[in-house]
């Protein structure tokens, strides 16, 4: 079993790739490279998991932050250049596996203690730690046409956290009727930074455009 060396064991600074890379041993290089495995491990992204991600990238991509890399396990997806902290849910009726019907609707809004990335440190109070929350659903219907890629088979709900706090306390789930019930409002992509900045104008301000539920 390995040790600690002693060195720097701090957050490692993580770069974009091209995809370019090749796979070596030492210095002699193989013959595949980084674009073959994202090929072979992330061509579904139908799949739970990897919509997930590529519904972060949407919104991240809406809002003009993609230009980094995304930070695996941190206390909420993506934060705004006004620096609003945004969450990301998503959901879709397909699924990639066969389907005797379509999926319910719904999404995890679970309250967390928030890890910080850049600190390795949990934080003291369960809480939503996000100011809002864009719940993304893949809205197509048809698996012969669903295009995951295709940003008009997308809806964006927005909905400020205090708006979930007050209508649902510390609940974990939320289906798509009990969300709309509480009006959130409605982006189509190329609409959800002016959205999230009409609802939630200020990190940790109360929204001030949607009425109470």
């Amino acid at each position: 079993m390995g040790t600690a060396s002693g060195g720097d064991l701090g957050a490692l600074t993580v770069c974009r790739k091209w995809g370019t890379e090749r796979f070596h041993e030492g210095g002699r290089e193989l013959p595949f490279d980084l674009l073959g495995f994202w090929q072979w491990s992330a061509s579904d992204l139908v799949g739970n998991a990897l919509r997930g991600m590529l519904a972060e990238y949407l919104v991240a991509c809406d809002l003009g932050v993609a230009d980094g890399t995304r930070v695996e396990w941190d206390a909420h997806d993506l934060r705004t250049r006004d620096g609003v902290k945004v969450e990301v849910k998503s959901a879709a009726y397909l699924q990639s596996w066969r389907q005797e019907r379509l999926s319910a609707i719904s999404f995890g809004i679970p309250p967390t203690f928030g890890w910080d990335a850049s600190t390795n440190t949990y934080g003291v109070a369960r809480k939503r730690q996000a100011d809002v929350y864009v719940f993304a659903l893949l809205k197509h219907l048809d698996k012969r046409t669903l295009d995951p890629l295709d940003v008009e088979q997308w809806t964006f709900y927005v909905l400020p956290t205090v708006r979930l706090d007050r209508g649902l306390g510390a609940q974990k789930t939320i289906g798509l009727a009990r969300l709309l019930r509480l009006e959130p409002a409605v982006a189509r992509f190329g609409e959800i930074a002016a959205t999230i900045a009409r609802v939630c104008p200020h990190s940790g301000h109360a929204p001030t455009d949607i009425p109470a539920p």
